[in-house]
């Protein structure tokens, strides 16, 4: 595999980047697999920032076709997911679009919950399409750039949770920016990965995440390619941020603030000691456990990846446990343990369960408890203050 080098910062294209971090030999797909583990395939994650800019980005990028080459199914599962389509759907309403193109819909969940709404023609432009229950959308397989060409007229715009996974973030406002009329709209949702990098979530920075996008350089952006916030919207404190934009010629640039280099430094190498000191806690933890009780851990996804590249010692783990049908009985990619439904834990005495699923915590182990289990023990953050 022949990686994509980023040598210069995405912001002003200066090379001027100093490494943060490297973590070797990171798995390249976050979904569960039923081929051996001899396949799979891993590359260094070298994480660096822009004396300038500040901007935090990865050197070294998965080529495309290889990292989205499978769906895993992220955003399809889970309550709070729901909510958020939910309320970017009322958020999308208030702009009455008539037609809409949206980027990177996967599983077609939020046109559905917006027909509800508005009964509106809504394509989807999608590698990998995998529409759920109930979306009728038109999907149309591939990518957003210059080269894309719809023949259907459209008036909105719309990407959910795809601007972080942009990488080369100005090329792509620009692209979209030819793509709309003058006075036609751009609608999106994205991680609100400022607070997510703050609370030391595991989804915030990997390599599909590849650039600390937070709400300066999104502002910078959008407005640098004529692209006017007319709207902006928090949904919870620590999950998404809406925008709405409309397409103008006399936009005004928004500048980056001055201390964005120290301010981004200092927040990534305090999520760097936090796991380190996290990941050195569990695994103290499970050596002073006894070896009849058993232990599994939460999240057949990048929240389990990244404390196992972080050092997470997975002897005495189990399965994976995960509420995706669709990933139980298989493999997590990048590693030996196989994905079970928490169900299995209903009849077993004091089940341990490390939990690091950020925002989604709450909802996960509310459910074991109310539903499954109510004597399983959660390793979560606070065993790094005990």
């Amino acid at each position: 595999m022949q990686l994509i080098p980023r040598i210069k910062n995405v912001v002003d294209e200066r090379e001027d980047l100093i490494t943060l971090h490297e973590l070797k030999n990171f798995p390249v797909f976050m979904g569960c697999v039923l081929h051996d583990s001899g396949d799979d395939i891993c590359a260094d994650m070298t994480w660096a920032i822009s004396k300038h800019t500040g901007i935090i980005q990865l050197t070294e990028l998965i080529p495309l076709n290889i990292l989205y080459k499978n769906e895993h199914d992220s955003g399809v599962v889970g309550k709070v997911w729901l909510e958020h389509h939910q309320a970017f759907a009322n958020f999308i309403n208030k702009f009455k679009p008539k037609s809409i193109l949206e980027i990177g819909g996967g599983h077609g969940i939020l046109s559905r919950e917006y027909k509800k709404l508005d009964d509106i023609d809504w394509t989807i432009l999608e590698p990998n399409p995998s529409p759920t229950d109930g979306v009728d959308a038109n999907y149309i397989e591939g990518f957003f750039d210059d080269n894309f060409i719809l023949h259907d007229e459209v008036d909105t715009l719309i990407h959910s949770h795809v601007f972080e996974h942009v990488y080369f973030p100005d090329k792509f406002n620009s692209d979209i920016a030819s793509f709309l009329k003058e006075g036609q709209n751009l609608i999106f949702s994205l991680p609100n990965m400022e607070e997510m990098l703050k609370r030391n979530y595991t989804n915030c920075l990997n390599f599909e995440h590849s650039i600390f996008i937070t709400e300066p350089y999104v502002e910078y952006f959008l407005s640098k390619n004529g692209l006017r916030i007319i709207k902006k919207q928090y949904f919870k404190e620590d999950h998404s941020i809406f925008y709405a934009c409309e397409k103008d010629a006399n936009t005004k640039l928004i500048k980056l603030p001055k201390n964005l280099y120290d301010h981004n430094n200092k927040l990534y190498l305090d999520y760097l000691h936090y796991y380190q000191k996290l990941i050195a806690k569990i695994n103290e933890k499970i050596l002073k456990t006894e070896l009849n009780q058993s232990i599994y851990l939460f999240g057949a996804h990048i929240f389990s990846q990244l404390l196992i590249q972080f050092g997470l010692s997975t002897k005495r783990i189990i399965n994976l446990l995960d509420n995706d049908v669709k990933k139980q009985g298989r493999r997590l990619y990048g590693t030996n343990l196989i994905v079970k439904s928490p169900q299995i834990l209903k009849d077993i005495k004091s089940p341990i369960v490390i939990l690091k699923a950020g925002v989604y915590n709450k909802e996960i182990s509310e459910d074991i408890l109310e539903n499954i289990n109510a004597n399983t023990i959660f390793w979560e953050d606070e065993i790094v203050s005990n």
